[in-house]
């Protein structure tokens, strides 16, 4: 087992490492073509979430992985597969809450919080993909389909999460203080691709609104740069979250190359920060598949 230090540490140095493989191009990890890869599942279907989705799309791009399935040596030894001699396979993190005798939880190391919160310790496992596998069988392996989609439908959906929405001649931003997402013309884009991914983008920061998640990088964005590029590496990371979900490539935009050297700062200094953004991002595509959902529910692809 890796202490939690390592853990940051080598998972953040993995994807540091990626992101100055692609800055060239402005491709990040995070930038994919849609395909099951980028919907990373267990062996049994459960979907890996947070870091854990981000450290496998890294992994998955870096190797030329097609697959979207992951289980650890003996989860596809139980299945009947066997990974092959020599592969090399990729940590993940499994958090584990930590009870005290007395039925009280504490907080989280160097937290400074007192009784009654939560204490958390992050545990490394290790996961191949199915393409480093033999034998594995298709009937054991369930695959999470994307939701049954084309640029229209991706459109609607992002629109119908409630956060206001108008088109026009701007450009993309969203706006706090009036709560609404300004966006171009369709024309404005090079690809409907790039029209879907910016609005998932712009949504991704409204998600942030004090009367939804209340997320402080959106609250003090114009305090500093290094909170604007916090701010937007979670907005970018939600994008490509939800592109994935919907079954849609999210490509490189160069007008984030701006913030492609706070990024790295960023994480170079604290080894936490891609966790704390994965984590928000994370949660940022939580809400707006719930808000999507209670609006109008939406079946998935059989």
């Amino acid at each position: 087992m890796k202490n939690r230090h390592d853990i940051y540490g080598t998972v953040t140095a993995q994807l540091v490492a990626a992101i100055e493989a692609g800055a060239g191009d402005w491709r990040m990890p995070w930038h994919h073509s849609g395909t099951p890869v980028m919907r990373p599942t267990s062996v049994a279907g459960r979907r890996y979430s947070g870091i854990n989705r981000l450290v496998l799309w890294a992994t998955a791009d870096a190797r030329g992985y097609i697959s979207g399935t992951w289980a650890t040596f003996q989860q596809w030894r139980s299945s009947g597969a066997q990974v092959r001699k020599g592969e090399t396979g990729t940590h993940v993190i499994l958090w584990k809450k930590v009870e005290r005798q007395d039925g009280a939880t504490s907080a989280p190391a160097g937290d400074g919080g007192g009784e009654g919160r939560a204490r958390f310790f992050a545990r490394s496992f290790v996961v191949f993909n199915r393409d480093q596998v033999d034998g594995a069988d298709a009937g054991t392996i369930k695959e999470v389909p994307p939701i049954t989609t084309v640029i229209t439908d991706a459109l609607s959906f992002l629109e119908g999460v409630g956060i206001p929405v108008e088109y026009g001649l701007h450009d993309a931003y969203y706006r706090p203080d009036i709560d609404k997402v300004f966006m171009p013309e369709r024309t404005a884009f090079d690809s409907d691709l790039e029209l879907v991914s910016t609005l998932a983008h712009e949504i991704g920061h409204g998600t942030g609104h004090v009367s939804r998640l209340g997320r402080e990088t959106l609250r003090d964005y114009h305090k500093d740069r290094a909170t604007r590029g916090r701010e937007e590496l979670v907005a970018e990371l939600t994008s490509a979250m939800i592109m994935a979900d919907l079954g849609l490539a999210c490509i490189p935009r160069p007008d984030h190359a701006a913030y492609l050297s706070s990024w790295l700062a960023t994480l170079r200094h604290d080894p936490k920060a891609i966790f704390t953004a994965a984590a928000q991002a994370q949660a940022a595509a939580d809400w707006i598949h719930a808000a999507r959902q209670a609006a109008e529910p939406l079946p998935l692809a059989a």
